[in-house]
């Protein structure tokens, strides 16, 4: 559990970074809010995924955590 929590920050957090300089950008909309919302955004995307890989048969795989996080092959 910890290390899903805390790809789920990693996640976040990359997302966030990479809206700053487009937020920058656009005017009228605080870079931090702009952030925020690409981090929940990319968060939410992946806690579905975990969520429907659970739902499938109750349990989650090492393959299924992965492929949640886009680094499954």
């Amino acid at each position: 559990m910890k290390t899903i929590a805390l790809r789920i920050a990693a996640t976040f957090i990359y997302s966030a970074m990479g809206i700053v300089g487009g937020a920058s950008v656009l005017g009228g909309i605080p870079v931090w809010k702009a952030a925020v919302l690409a981090g929940i955004a990319a968060a939410s995307q992946v806690l579905e995924r975990l969520a429907r890989a659970y739902a499938d048969d109750g349990k989650i795989s090492r393959n299924e955590i992965d492929d949640a996080f886009g680094t499954g092959e």
